[in-house]
């Protein structure tokens, strides 16, 4: 097998980077292009806001983690097997999707989304476990430059471009396309061969305590702080990003050819350059320039505000927010890995990640919500002062023990 310069076989590489966007794409289409599709056939904001909370089954994946560390799925492999079983479920659950009627079958359509969202949610708790065992230390950054660029390339496919091609193909050609871009990741499954790592010891009672003993390493309450609060700001920011492009007049189709195209280019170009950069600079170098980079962000956002604005100055503002947060989102993943067991990778990272997830999400609702009393002035001036904050946290952040030893997780 072919070894890239990183000293990883290249496989394994394509198979992350395939696998980190194949888990959003069809998630994406339902949160993102079918919303559009119900809003065209007329369909209530009740039933929007249905498939919206769609989402939420993310954040909660934590609680199904340590079993995905704990069980071996015989010959399959471990986190191999898991991947296996997710990504066929979807594809299965894709086609059978195919033969329903978008108008007539919402309530059969809609429990295919819940399920999508638990099988997505689920292989990326095994495909995250993988990364974490298979790269070093010094190739966590591009390994998380991979997954932040992936989720976005899972937009950009299922959000943007299935939704054109909808117009041509229709519901069905739509179903069948997302499940041919899906089954990508599965064939290089069935080619791919896992490590075989010893086998843990640990009782399931153990792996389920993990999600609470994780917090009671040591410089747990600085750790915890920086997962919680290092990219709130561009949530509040990002809450406001399509408010104001559409009070400037802009159309639907305009601000998603400018957010989840122009912005999601951006943004996987950021984050493949931050895993470079970040296996350059070390951890905590930066983790600063991440940090400042997201106040440079935020402040560009803030030219939304200006109405003289040309329409060139603000889709460059769009540009310069997305630039500025993937950064963030890469290293703050790095970290996460740097924090994980040898024994219980998978859900050691799934309970920091579903944390900052959920919370981020929260913060997305409390700008929207915080734009009426305050403002959107002021809903970005907080998002300013709470990216200070993260730069901050920042400066005083040390790695974890065995990181600074320089030994591996």
């Amino acid at each position: 097998m072919t070894t890239a310069p990183t000293g990883i076989a290249k496989a394994t590489w394509w198979l992350l980077a395939s696998l980190y966007t194949t888990q959003s794409v069809a998630l994406m289409f339902f949160m993102g292009a079918f919303v559009a599709i119900l809003l065209e056939q007329g369909a209530s904001m009740e039933r929007v806001s249905l498939v919206y909370a769609v989402g939420m089954v993310w954040p909660f994946k934590l609680l199904w983690a340590p079993f995905i560390d704990r069980f071996r799925l015989g010959w399959l492999g471990h986190y191999r097997g898991w991947l296996i079983l997710m990504q066929s479920g979807l594809v299965i659950t894709l086609v059978a999707l195919a033969g329903l009627d978008v108008v007539r079958d919402f309530e059969a359509i809609y429990a295919g989304c819940l399920l999508i969202a638990l099988l997505s949610a689920t292989q990326d708790i095994a495909v995250d476990g993988l990364a974490c065992r298979v790269l070093p230390p010094a190739r966590r950054g591009l390994g998380n430059g991979l997954q932040i660029a992936g989720g976005l390339m899972g937009n950009l496919v299922g959000a943007g471009a299935v939704l054109v091609a909808y117009r041509y193909v229709g519901w069905h050609g739509s179903m069948m396309i997302l499940a041919a871009v899906t089954a990508v990741s599965l064939v290089q499954l069935v080619f791919y061969r896992e490590p075989r790592w010893p086998a843990v010891q640990a009782r399931t009672r153990d792996f389920v305590l993990r999600l609470w003993t994780f917090w009671r390493q040591p410089g747990w309450p600085r750790w915890l702080l920086l997962v919680l609060f290092y990219t709130v700001s561009s949530s509040l920011a990002y809450a406001l990003v399509i408010p104001l492009l559409m009070a400037r007049g802009w159309s639907l189709d305009r601000v998603g050819w400018v957010v989840n195209v122009f912005g999601s280019v951006l943004g996987c170009a950021a984050a493949m350059g931050s895993g470079w950069a970040l296996y350059r600079l070390g951890r905590r170098r930066a983790l600063v320039w991440a940090a400042v980079l997201q106040v440079l962000g935020v402040l560009a956002i803030a030219l939304l505000l200006r109405e003289e604005l040309s329409d060139g100055i603000a889709m460059a503002a769009v540009g310069v927010y997305f630039l500025g947060y993937n950064p963030a989102a890469v290293v703050l993943a790095t970290l996460m890995m740097d924090h994980v067991s040898r024994d219980s990778p998978a859900t050691d990272y799934t309970v920091q990640y579903s944390l900052n997830q959920f919370f981020a999400l929260g913060m997305i609702t409390a700008g929207a919500a915080l734009a009426v009393p305050m403002g959107y002035g002021g809903v970005l001036a907080l998002a300013a002062a709470v990216a200070v904050l993260a730069a901050g946290l920042a400066g005083i952040y040390r790695e974890p023990l065995h990181m600074a030893a320089g030994g591996d997780a």
